[in-house]
């Protein structure tokens, strides 16, 4: 009696080579998903910008800086695009329903949805509790970085009113480029039809560079325009 209490709880033969069998069976489909997903991702081309920094940007840069080994070239590392939505957030339902909305057209203007950042302490002069949700972020790195600056440099800044060109000192001392948008139509991926309120984005361009110039002329070779009536510092 006590050994078949015993044995109870215990798996039959059959059930663990039955779980053998659909461990194996799960693991085969996992590496069949990722080589699939490896295949696709070989048949994309690299990004128009990705080439042109390899084949251009890297020699202009060389002999423009004298970088002697390629790797010391600055390159650029991520993008970061951010929204503030703290006013929408001490809204209740109706600003609720306002960040789930700015939140959906940044995911169609990145291609990849954003991260809620939330309020690490409480502020009682702007309403603003702990946890409560305040921006949304989002970061991009390799073939969705460059596929973003090209749509930004060709199409987006280009829709700006009245553009007059970017400010070429707006780099803090690791030379990394910070400016931003008033609007979020610019972006030709937001339908301007179906906007009902307009959200303004601050984004900043990571790079490698040590010195102001050098980022500068990256971002100037991959064809950010920038002022050219204002002196630029170092």
């Amino acid at each position: 009696m006590a050994k078949e209490k015993q044995n109870k709880g215990k798996p039959s033969e059959e059930e663990i080579a039955a779980r053998k069998a659909a461990g194996k069976a799960d693991k085969a489909a996992r590496a069949e998903k990722s080589a699939a997903a490896d295949a696709t991702a070989s048949e994309i081309p690299p990004a128009r910008l990705r080439l042109a920094y390899n084949e251009k940007i890297i020699p202009a840069l060389s002999e423009k800086f004298g970088f002697k080994n390629k790797l010391a070239v600055p390159k650029l590392e991520k993008i970061v695009i951010s929204m503030g939505v703290g006013k929408f957030a001490t809204a209740g339902g109706e600003g609720k329903a306002k960040i789930d909305r700015v939140e959906q057209e940044l995911t169609a203007i990145a291609g990849q949805k954003p991260v809620r950042c939330r309020a690490k302490k409480a502020v009682a002069n702007f309403k603003v509790r702990q946890g409560m949700e305040t921006g949304l972020k989002v970061t991009l790195r390799g073939q969705r970085m460059y596929e973003f600056l090209d749509r930004l440099i060709t199409l987006a800044i280009p829709r700006v009113k009245d553009f007059r060109g970017l400010n070429p000192n707006a780099f803090d001392k690791d030379g990394n480029y910070n400016f931003g948008f008033n609007e979020q139509t610019v972006f030709p991926e937001v339908d301007g039809a179906t906007v009902t309120f307009q959200q303004g984005m601050n984004i900043t361009m990571v790079t490698t560079a040590r010195k102001i110039s050098h980022g500068r002329e990256l971002l100037r070779q991959f064809g950010m325009p920038f002022k050219t009536d204002v002196k630029e510092r170092d």
